[in-house]
Formats: C-alpha cells, structure tokens, sequence
C-alpha cells in the first residue's frame, strides 16, 4: 500500500490515457505507477454461543385500571412507544395478563 508523501493520505491508482498513474485526493501525482495489488481482508467475529431469551411478559408493569375488551380481565401489562412526531404523546399499548390480546390506548 502506498501513502502520498505530501499528506501522508492512501494514493489511488488511475488510468491516464494508456497509462496508469498514482493520485491522491490533496494534487499529488506521481507518473510512473509501481505494480501494487489492493486487497481487503473481512474477518467476521461469529460468536459460536449464542442464547436466545424467550420474550417475557414479567418485565412489564401491570395496569389494575385497564379492562381487557375481549374478555373482560382487570389487569393489564402495558408499555409506551412513541409511534408518532416527537412532539406528540406517546402511544399506550396494553396486554391482557389472562386472554393476552393486545390494544392500543392512544392519549
């Protein structure tokens, strides 16, 4: 790999009619190309472990205000996202704990 001496930037190889001269993106030029080869090597970190978690309902907070509209329960696991402009109020979603349907309360 070659570096510009002006800037110390990696020089780039270019075609120049029939010739191939090397270019950095400060002006330098130099007419006569050596051969070089550009390469890059991509490692990829795949970790062999990996454990899957079950998504769960016990991190959520229960509601005791909310009744479910399909069957009727009194508690709810509920969470807030913010589904519309930053500048609007945020969306309530809620599950039932018994029939777990799910709806939204919007405010």
């Amino acid at each position: 790999m070659m570096f510009c001496p002006k800037c110390g930037s990696m020089v780039i190889p270019k075609k120049d009619g029939k010739k191939t001269i090397i270019e950095c993106s400060c002006g330098y030029k130099k007419k006569k190309a050596e051969q070089m080869e550009l390469k890059e090597d991509v490692k990829k970190n795949i970790p062999k472990d990996v454990d899957v978690v079950k998504e769960s309902d016990d991190a959520l907070p229960i509601s005791d205000e909310e009744i479910c509209p399909k069957c009727g329960n009194k508690q709810a696991y509920y969470w807030l996202l913010q589904t519309r402009a930053g500048d609007e109020a945020e969306t309530k979603f809620l599950k039932c704990t018994k029939c777990k349907h799910i709806w939204r309360e919007y405010s």
